[in-house]
């Protein structure tokens, strides 16, 4: 079975110059932990949730200096300010995908290597869709378990 029979072709992306409340609006309301940055068709980047929040992380000098001494509840006040940002201040430009033609275990087992649980689909630098683990797992039991009562 291959990537392009399980995967999600009508899929939401954001340019790098989208505003991070927009991008975050859309994780919250879709329920997406992560959306893809392309321009003129073409794939950039990725922006996920934990590119949002590490930016209210402590820095590994606060956490050096013990983690009683940092102010979390303040901390969680600078996200209006993060969400001042672009996208293209965040998102990881170095962009890990699979290709539509890839076996979906592969493509699984890329996932997993990377602690994804979704991934890009692309043809070069043309993004062609998405694929989660949730779509190679609910493939794979519909291609085996569902026939085995036959």
């Amino acid at each position: 079975m291959l990537v392009k029979d399980v995967m999600s072709r009508g899929i939401r992306t954001v340019r790098p110059d989208t505003p991070l409340l927009e991008v975050s609006s859309l994780m919250c309301l879709y329920r997406l932990s992560g959306l893809p940055v392309v321009q003129d068709d073409k794939l950039l980047g990725f922006v996920a949730e934990k590119d949002v929040l590490s930016r209210l992380f402590p820095s590994l000098s606060d956490l050096m200096e013990g983690m009683a001494s940092v102010d979390f509840a303040a901390m969680e006040t600078q996200y209006k300010e993060v969400m001042h940002l672009k996208t293209a201040d965040i998102m990881s430009s170095r962009v890990i995908s699979v290709r539509p033609d890839m076996y979906v275990l592969q493509a699984a087992a890329i996932m997993a290597r990377h602690n994804f649980r979704r991934i890009p689909v692309a043809t070069g630098d043309k993004l062609e869709g998405m694929v989660s683990l949730g779509d190679v797992h609910k493939a794979l039991f519909h291609a085996n378990v569902s026939q085995m009562g036959r």
